[in-house]
């Protein structure tokens, strides 16, 4: 990258970052003593608002039959803690030894975005002596699913039109209009629809709601895992309730400080990560051979890079004759972000995407359909994913600015700079409430609890890199982390599940100096 596009994006960077500091100049102690008595008038809100009641029954859909489900009802605005109230959804696992039962667990899905029912759905939470030990909660989050869903469109044929014609991130001039164009539809179809709800969904309403949560079941103190996303909300909830924190176990960290103040820099990082992954995922392909990598073969980076190149001129086909699929350039840079996620199996299913992408008219179209029709978000997660990310974090108000951004943060992130930082374009356009989300919590993010947190975070994550974790380890303070030498976003294993298992049971930490390697290496290593 030349000095110039350096000197851009570091001043692209202070600029966002000074952006909710307009009024003051550095960390003063003036500054921090506005923060402290700022997240005080926070948690005193929470305090007013009533303590919701849990009526728990069967829950109603098959998936979730196991489960107990309720409808907490939590302020719509904190600031009127006995105003108007918004429904959230809550599913509570039961522990499996209720005579040996410790207490509750609380916990969240990623995203933001993310459902807890739709999570709980997949199987049980936390198997093994921890759910044994705990019931385990997981919701909703306001603005999300059952939760009152984020609404940016009139009707689902609306929003289904909306992001077919959407392509991330875009792989030319006239693309980049078309993005700048929808960016600013969605604002104002999220501000039209949703008009009344849009002004408390920062993550600051959610960590509240926990802990209206937290109380409703009888909880003294709060014990939570969360991961990605939700170790954001967790960072949060640690921030401005560490007192009330039993036990605070985080995982595939994110960087509360960089995420909240600096969101252009986050992004950026995240693409870097994502690229040397990528890079690792290549190195191993390679390594491993065919067929175990169907991409495996000479120089694999340099057939990728042409690959996306000759993309960009237009859709590849692959296949022949009424059978053949087209396939464009931001199905595949999506597909290869998301399926890094998953080094089990999103790495084999992105090494055959990839190989029958480049044969072309003699590769297999089956193989690709497959792996591109498994979507890996839901529309209505996008809308609400739109609406939670704008309400935390900041960006100028110019939204013709995304390809100029794109380019000079593709120096250090050629191939997924555009994608991440194009997920965010609509806050450029955002509707704001007037003044601004008062409710934001912008730190110190130090965690005042008895028991410090844990953290977890893989060598290797495509999203969430493990520079995030180094720092919010430091801007928590009262945390240890563990590093998982492993691949993908989720840390995981029995060395994993055993430190976690001593941890939210008997409040036992790590060794400073432990880690865990992964049970196993991608494709099958």
């Amino acid at each position: 990258m030349s000095a110039v596009g350096k000197s851009r994006i570091a001043a692209f960077c202070v600029l966002i970052a000074l952006l909710p500091a307009l009024g003051g100049c550095g960390a003063s102690a003036e500054r921090e003593s506005k923060q402290q008595s700022r997240a005080a008038e926070l948690v005193a809100q929470a305090d007013a608002a009533p303590t919701p009641r849990l009526d728990w029954t069967p829950c109603a859909q098959p998936a979730s039959s196991r489960y107990q489900c309720a409808v907490a009802a939590v302020p719509l605005d904190y600031a009127q803690p006995h105003g108007a109230t918004i429904p959230l959804a809550v599913l509570r696992q039961p522990a499996g030894d209720p005579a040996g039962r410790i207490g509750t667990l609380f916990t969240a899905a990623g995203g933001p975005g993310g459902s807890g029912f739709d999570q709980a759905a997949l199987g049980e939470l936390f198997p093994g002596e921890v759910s044994r030990r705990f019931d385990v909660i997981i919701f909703d989050q306001r603005g999300v699913g059952r939760s009152s869903q984020v609404r940016c469109f009139p009707d689902s044929e609306a929003q289904q039109r909306f992001w077919a014609n959407s392509p991330q991130p875009p792989g030319n001039a006239e693309q980049e209009r078309a993005a700048e164009r929808g960016s600013r539809e969605l604002a104002a179809g999220c501000a039209a629809h949703s008009a009344a709800l849009l002004p408390h969904l920062t993550t600051v309403d959610a960590a509240r709601d926990i802990d209206l949560l937290r109380r409703a079941v009888g909880e003294a103190k709060l014990t939570y895992a969360g991961a990605s996303y939700a170790s954001y909300l967790g960072e949060v909830y640690g921030a401005l309730f560490g007192d009330r924190v039993r036990a605070l176990q985080l995982a595939a960290m994110i960087d509360p400080d960089a995420y909240t103040n600096n969101t252009g820099a986050a992004v950026a990082d995240t693409a870097i990560g994502t690229e040397e992954v990528f890079a690792e995922f290549v190195r191993l392909c390679t390594q491993a051979g065919q067929p175990t990598c169907a991409f495996a073969g000479e120089d694999a980076r340099a057939r990728d890079r042409a690959l996306l190149d000759r993309l960009r001129q237009g859709p590849v086909e692959v296949g022949r004759g009424e059978t053949a699929v087209q396939v464009r350039y931001d199905e595949v840079v999506q597909a290869q972000a998301m399926l890094l996620y998953d080094s089990r199996q999103g790495w084999s299913a992105l090494a055959g995407l990839l190989a029958e992408l480049e044969r072309g008219a003699d590769g297999n179209p089956g193989v690709v359909r497959e792996v591109l029709a498994a979507e890996p978000f839901s529309l209505n997660f996008l809308d609400s994913f739109t609406a939670i990310t704008c309400a935390d974090s900041n960006f100028p108000e110019r939204p013709d600015q995304w390809p100029e951004l794109a380019r000079e943060f593709s120096g250090n992130a050629p191939t997924y700079a555009a994608f991440w930082l194009y997920l965010r374009q609509p806050c450029a356009s955002w509707s704001a409430p007037q003044g601004g989300y008062r409710q934001r919590y912008t730190g110190p993010w130090t965690l005042r609890s008895e028991v410090p947190a844990l953290l977890f975070n893989n060598r290797f994550d495509p999203v969430t890199p493990l520079a995030f974790a180094k720092r919010a380890q430091q801007e928590l303070g009262n945390a240890r982390l563990v590093v998982v030498d492993g691949y993908g976003h989720q840390p995981a294993g029995d060395c994993t599940r055993r430190l976690r298992e001593r941890y939210l049971i008997d409040l036992a930490l790590p060794d400073p100096a432990a880690s865990c390697t992964a049970d196993r290496a991608p494709f099958g290593g």
